[in-house]
């Protein structure tokens, strides 16, 4: 597939794209979201989705914990300005946070 565009054809694409974008902004702000069948039909979807994807991240969760433990506590660390202590102190927290690509 080779497609050649001239600058001014991009750019008129791109135009579009924005006024299409602004369009659908001003519609969701001024019809859709005041609209009761939107209201319904979104939280139906949202309940949905939550119901379908409810056990997921339960085990994201149990996945990361460890990790997310070991983040929660290097933040509260950090916020005390005692990095050096945390470092010092939970070496294997440390260690875990540079395997996950966390910088310490």
């Amino acid at each position: 597939m080779d497609i050649n565009l001239t600058n001014e054809e991009i750019e008129k694409i791109i135009n579009r794209y924005k006024n299409k974008k602004i369009r659908e902004k001003q519609y969701y702000h001024t019809t859709l979201k005041d609209s009761e069948e939107f209201v319904k039909r979104n939280r139906a979807r949202a309940k949905a989705h939550y119901e379908n994807n409810k056990e997921n991240k339960k085990e994201k969760y149990n996945n990361n914990k460890d990790f997310l433990k070991a983040k929660s506590l290097y933040n509260y660390y950090k916020k005390k300005d005692n990095l050096n202590v945390f470092k010092e102190k939970h070496k294997s927290k440390v260690d875990l946070l540079h395997e996950k690509g966390f910088q310490v």
